[in-house]
């Protein structure tokens, strides 16, 4: 057996077989008028391990042993199916070989066996669970459930005995793993004839199949069932009711019995025969299947009517053809569970929207909406149950397992939603995100996604507020979006301030301990040995040490192993907070006595500037991501080489705290579309936009010809272009369009209307027509798109309809928009009326896509520094030239010394202007772009360049 299974699996090993032709069987027969004619005799072949082995022997069957019967063709005919089919599913699949689970109480193996022969000839794997035979009914069901979970088993049959079939035994069973047929809702479907979707009861099926290819015709027999119970009982109605026969069901007692023996054209004995119900009851001419021997349970029962009767088709014909009838069914499992690893077109229910006029709150609406449940939402996208981690009724984490489960699963299109150099109020970016999806998927039936960046909680309390989206374009419940979704930030803060305790405290132990101390403390010894871990060795390695044995080093070598020297003036990493809370921006630390009077300044910045929210944002795997958090640059030593988390010994640490956060956040729009709220990188300091791996996953799972629409912070010249030149040459995914989201009132201001302020009432140019200032502000929406051409990719200006705009000054801005180049511009009604309000950007994206994209990047990364940055200020900004402080070219000339001056640039810019000036409305000219400082995250993967004033958090 895989030695993948969990350890609780056993494999089944295969018992030598005792010398001697292969077992056979007789050919079903009539009874004659006697019942105990020359012909039946053999109804106990696999009685007990003896029988078989003197049957196997050779020895005859009883009194006029026929020669083999047919029931060994159709056996060889259902396995050779079933391994051809299996064939079939491998040619495409090579890894796959399902298994089929077989829980065991007692110590009965003579059905193991045959289990395994079949199952090896056809190409399956078998695991067997062994419990002691008076196991409890919970310790049954313990068992049960686990096998249920586990994704690598297929199958799962019970080998119990009849006592331990309760309801809650049978039904603890995932119905798509209930190869035998006994579950409730596999019985249900049979019932109601969707007998193509569930798995019927082998034993059922195998006493039909008999029949008919014996030769009986079924249509208008009259068939007594006898003794059987539950589900087997239920069957073999079904299934002669199906082919037109009258059914009878009885027990052992019933006081009818004998009549109804009378009657019946057709006995099937389910149990054994007690003593004291004669033969003669059985009129002579009927056909009788025995099939007492309990398939399910292993377990023989007494008074077999075999070795009475002739015209028997004896319990081993039943039991053998039973055995390999569940195999044909572990196929059809393999095969239903292949199908379900591939991507399917959802069935997603959507949510009705009822919008009220006048529009109310975010918050009520949000709270007008009852969401679905989370599981049922990720069911209706394609995600399967071990796929996601609820939290709740509202949330899930979706595991990566997805993409390796979907890898051939060929991308859906890729739409980045970015905006106009905005206004504090902002202009809608993430309302217009969320009402395109809504109109994608609730009102033209496209597969969509949307991908939005996690809140920070320092905006959230702040002015600005959430950012779910707004009206009736957003995401529910938009309290559990704002505030600690599943815990991501928080890991973030615990992550960071790890690090952070780690600087200091190292920095403290070299200052008070000698050399021979610190590296006691760092290879310490245990039960007298003394070893390097694995984060030792690539530093010795790093430090060029070619040793692994730690009492061989030098006291050069263990000096320059133990101290890292770090300078605290160079230490950039700082502790984090995700509130706002001005007065920790300077603070000084180490002032208790415990802290030897080692004291520096330092700061605590916010939560989401944490260079580890920008590595969660752009890493690809967990092993990515923890070879990025090692990278992490947090200082210089005295000799200005870099101090890397990985150099203290953190490194895995920081990822066992991130292992959870790692995986995106699963919700859902006002209608019911589905959303991954991943990560929250700055916009400035970082590249402002949500996860690789929600974007890779999200793709993979709306399908070729679906939508994922993602939203890049602040206006195109920041968010889109870092979104392109950072997060797209981390993924290697290539955009196909660009919505550009522009508003009359951010228009308005950029044509020289008053200044907007966050909390203050608009003046009246904002609040009545004034198509002039309109028409001058579209300088600023012209520049927008011709950076987004400077990429080769299509752009759909989306213009956000506020209840203030005309008719006019619509008109105006969309006509101006396609002749500076846009694919389409679009009115957008999203906020009042939903996704119903942006279908008409939902035909013009679809549309645009159809167009394809000519993606290239603006800059190579080989590159220096420099030219990269001079690139962006010219190509973007509009800037003449830059000019760099002699900080700046410093950090340059050491980032380049130390090997990082081919990583791209992330410029921390004023979002207010296309300069650096925030009050340089529509698009400055001729300017020079001061660069006042250069910081680097390595991690990340980007070189960042301060611009102007722009504060570093």
């Amino acid at each position: 057996m895989s030695a993948r299974l969990p350890l609780f699996l056993r494999g089944l090993r295969r018992p030598p077989r005792p010398p001697g032709p292969p077992l056979r069987l007789q050919a079903p027969g009539r009874a004659s008028s006697s019942g105990r004619g020359g012909g039946g005799g053999g109804g106990e072949g696999l009685l007990g391990q003896r029988r078989l082995q003197d049957a196997q022997a050779g020895n005859s069957r009883g009194q006029g042993s026929r020669a083999p019967s047919a029931r060994d063709s159709i056996v060889r005919e259902v396995i050779q199916n079933s391994k051809e089919v299996l064939s079939l599913l491998q040619e495409k699949n090579p890894a796959f070989k399902p298994v089929l689970a077989i829980i065991q109480a007692g110590d009965d193996n003579l059905m193991q066996e045959i289990n395994q022969n079949l199952a090896e000839e056809a190409g399956l794997n078998i695991t067997h669970i062994c419990l002691p035979p008076d196991s409890s009914e919970d310790e049954i069901i313990d068992e049960i459930l686990k096998i249920n979970e586990d994704t690598r088993v297929h199958g799962l049959a019970l080998q119990i005995s009849e006592n331990s079939f309760s309801n809650k035994v049978l039904n603890a069973l995932k119905p798509e793993k209930d190869v035998d047929g006994v579950t409730d809702v596999n019985l249900g479907r049979l019932v109601r004839g969707d007998a193509h979707e569930c798995y019927v009861s082998p034993v059922a099926r195998a006493v039909v199949e008999l029949l008919e290819k014996s030769g009986v015709n079924l249509d208008g027999k009259k068939v007594l069932v006898i003794g059987a119970h539950g589900s087997l009982e239920a069957a073999l109605q079904c299934l002669f009711q199906r082919r037109g026969s009258m059914t009878m069901s009885s027990q052992w007692k019933t006081p009818q019995l004998q009549s109804k023996l009378h009657e019946a054209d057709i006995t099937v004995v389910g149990s054994p025969k007690p003593e004291d119900i004669p033969l003669s009851w059985i009129q002579p001419g009927t056909t009788v299947l025995n099939c007492s021997h309990d398939f399910l349970s292993g377990r023989l029962g007494c008074g077999s009517l075999g070795v009475h009767f002739n015209g028997l088709i004896a319990e081993d014909d039943v039991s053998l053809l039973a055995a390999a009838l569940r195999i044909q069914n572990m196929v059809s499992s393999g095969r239903r569970w292949l199908r379900e690893q591939q991507h399917a077109r959802w069935r997603l229910h959507c949510l009705k929207l009822q919008p009220l006029s006048p529009v109310p709150s975010d918050l009520e609406i949000s709270r007008a909406q009852t969401p679905k449940a989370v599981d049922v939402l990720a069911k209706e996208i394609g995600l399967l149950a071990d796929e996601i981690e609820v939290y709740g009724r509202s949330k899930a984490k979706v595991r990566l397992s997805l993409l390796e489960r979907l890898k051939d699963q060929a991308d859906g299109k890729y739409v980045l939603v970015a905006g106009i150099t905005p206004t504090p109020l902002g202009e809608g970016k993430s309302t217009v995100t969320v009402g395109l999806v809504q109109a994608l998927t609730a009102h033209l039936n496209i597969n969509s996604f949307a991908c939005l960046r996690q809140p920070s909680q320092g905006p959230t309390f702040g002015v600005k507020g959430g950012a779910a989206g707004g009206g009736y374009a957003q995401v529910i419940p938009m309290e559990e979006f704002n505030l600690h979704l599943t815990g991501d930030i928080h890991a973030i803060t615990a992550a960071n301030n790890l690090l952070a305790a780690a600087i200091d405290t190292r920095i403290l132990h070299e200052n008070t301990q000698t050399d021979k101390a610190l590296y006691n403390r760092l290879v310490p010894l245990v039960n007298g040995v003394r070893e390097f871990s694995s984060i030792q060795l690539a530093r010795l390695k790093k430090l060029g040490i070619n040793k692994t044995d730690p009492s061989t080093l030098t006291e050069e070598e263990i000096s320059k192993f133990a101290r890292l020297n770090i300078e605290p003036s160079t230490i950039t990493w700082q502790r984090v907070l995700d509130t706002n809370d001005r007065f920790l921006r300077k603070m000084t630390i180490g002032q208790a006595h415990t802290e030897k009077g080692y004291s520096r300044q330092a700061q605590f910045d916010i939560a989401v500037a944490s260079e580890i929210m920008a590595v969660l944002a752009l890493t690809d795997s967990l092993t990515d991501m923890k070879e990025r958090l090692g990278r992490m640059v947090v200082a210089s030593d005295k000799n200005g080489q870099p101090v890397t988390a990985e150099d203290l010994g953190v490194t895995g640490a920081l990822t066992v705290l991130m292992k959870d956060a790692i995986k995106p956040n699963l919700m859902q729009t006002l209608e019911g579309t589905p959303v991954f709220v991943h990560a929250g990188p700055f916009a400035n300091i970082a590249h402002g936009n949500s996860s690789v791996l929600a974007d890779k996953i999200a793709l993979k799972l709306v399908g070729e010809e679906g939508f994922v629409v993602t939203e890049a912070g602040f206006g195109a010249d920041i968010g889109m272009e870092k979104f392109f030149n950072i997060k797209c040459r981390a993924s290697g995914l290539v955009p196909n369009v660009v919505v550009l989201v522009a508003t009359v009132r951010a228009l308005k201001m950029h044509g020289g209307g008053p200044s907007v302020t966050a909390g203050v009432p608009l003046k009246k140019e904002y609040t009545e027509e004034n198509i002039q200032l309109v028409a001058d502000g579209c300088c600023n929406l012209q520049k927008q798109i011709q950076i987004a051409q400077l990429f080769g990719v299509p752009v759909v200006v989306a213009l956000n309809v506020f209840k203030t705009d005309s008719r006019a000054e619509i008109d105006l801005v969309c006509e101006l928009a396609k002749r500076a180049g846009a694919f389409d511009a679009v009115p957008c009604y999203h906020w009042s009326v939903g996704g119903k309000g942006s279908v008409d950007l939902a035909r013009a994206v679809r549309e645009a896509a159809g167009q394809g994209s000519r993606f290239r990047f603006l800059y190579d990364l080989q590159l220096p520094i420099v030219e990269k940055i001079r690139t962006i200020a010219q190509a973007v900004y509009g800037a003449k030239d830059i000019e760099l402080s002699p900080e700046a070219q410093s950090k340059i000339d050491r980032y380049t010394q130390q090997g990082f001056g081919n990583l791209p640039i992330c410029m921390a810019k004023t979002h207010l202007s296309l300069s650096h000036q925030p009050d340089k409305k529509g698009v400055p000219r001729d300017f020079i772009l001061p660069i006042s400082d250069v910081r680097a995250s390595i991690g990340a993967g980007f070189i960042y360049p301060l611009v102007g004033t722009t504060p570093a958090t």
